[in-house]
């Protein structure tokens, strides 16, 4: 089983909005003839945000850095209310437990596992820290 690692990248430009550039394989970067900078100079200009293999409801690449809305229904025992939550948070990779997660703290929540999040209902990407990072402060 293959899987495709991508990345995406936002270039620092000293404007008020960062350049993005487009979804790149490994191999698009390291063939890429467009690139006059060291790998130092690059790491210091450039956010790099992996693509973590799944696709939102609507088919979308998610990313680490994507912003991401989900809700679920409860069931409370016996009752017959339904509770239903709406979370939003930031797509982030957990390096000391190999896994992604979604990051919900700035609303006074927690995070969630990521691969339990892609299951709740409604789950999709709606923007990303770059350019949406009102649909953050939106939510505290």
């Amino acid at each position: 089983m293959t899987r495709e690692i991508k990345f995406r990248a936002w270039i620092e430009t000293g404007n008020e909005t960062d350049d993005y550039v487009e979804p790149m394989t490994i191999q698009q970067m390291i063939h890429s003839k467009e690139s006059t900078f060291s790998l130092e100079q690059l790491n210091d200009l450039v956010d790099f945000e992996q693509f973590t293999g799944l696709h939102d409801k609507n088919g979308r690449e998610i990313y680490e850095g994507d912003i991401v809305s989900f809700g679920s229904v409860w069931n409370n025992g016996d009752n017959e209310d339904i509770d239903e939550e709406f979370h939003i948070g930031v797509v982030e990779y957990d390096p000391h437990d190999a896994v992604y997660n979604v990051n919900c703290e700035e609303s006074g929540e927690h995070r969630f596992l990521f691969m339990e999040v892609v299951n709740y209902d409604g789950f999709g990407v709606i923007g990303n820290i770059f350019e949406n990072p009102e649909l953050l402060e939106g939510k505290q």
